[in-house]
């Protein structure tokens, strides 16, 4: 499979399970998922202990990519083992590989897009970097500090409060808008779009 053949893997960082849906930590399962959506596909288990969605992103003509969404359904600070599996499967070179998660150091709502670097104490990016290396595309979305004395841990495990739910729609949809140019316009294009 030449590199031109091979999709792009968008893997959405969170945690599996109901009760963590709508935490400041599963930002990257809403962004897939509202991904999957536009491409109207559903999420299906994959034996590398993850849900995905394969499909086609972008315009028609030389920008449209085969893509596979996946969301993890280890832990986040596992998420390593199942992109790796994925990435092995579908024959995925990094740089191919988009993670979308939450970012402590970025004020809400606020995305940043990158390729490599440190994992500024994410375990789902510590995992994921351990498991393959740094250079991958991350798509970083802001929500910010703890409050007061709030440790970090319980504030990325708390949902969204009510003021920050009035943008949260549009902050996933911005994101989703985000990781589609960058698909399609490359890294550069796709920052200057949107490094608010």
């Amino acid at each position: 499979m030449s590199d031109d053949a091979a999709p792009w893997l968008i893997v959405g960082l969170g945690n599996p399970g109901a009760e963590y849906a709508g935490n400041r930590h599963n930002i990257g399962f809403m962004v897939v998922d509202l991904l999957a959506e536009r491409m109207r596909g559903k999420f299906k288990a994959h034996k590398a202990r993850a849900q995905v969605v394969e499909g086609r992103m972008g315009p028609p003509g030389p920008a449209n990519r085969r893509v596979v969404l996946a969301k993890p359904m280890s832990f986040m600070n596992l998420s390593g083992g199942p992109v790796t599996a994925l990435r092995d499967f579908y024959k995925v070179p990094v740089e191919r590989i988009v993670a979308v998660h939450d970012e402590l150091d970025i004020d809400y709502p606020t995305l940043r897009l990158k390729l490599g670097g440190g994992d500024n104490g994410h375990n789902g990016l510590k995992s994921m970097t351990k498991s393959m290396g740094a250079e991958y595309h991350r798509v970083r979305c802001g929500i910010g500090r703890p409050p007061g004395r709030m440790q970090v841990a319980d504030f990325v495990l708390k949902d969204f409060s009510s003021t920050e739910r009035k943008e949260l729609d549009w902050f996933v949809d911005r994101a989703a808008d985000a990781v589609e140019c960058l698909i399609a316009e490359g890294l550069e294009r796709a920052q200057s779009a949107y490094n608010s």
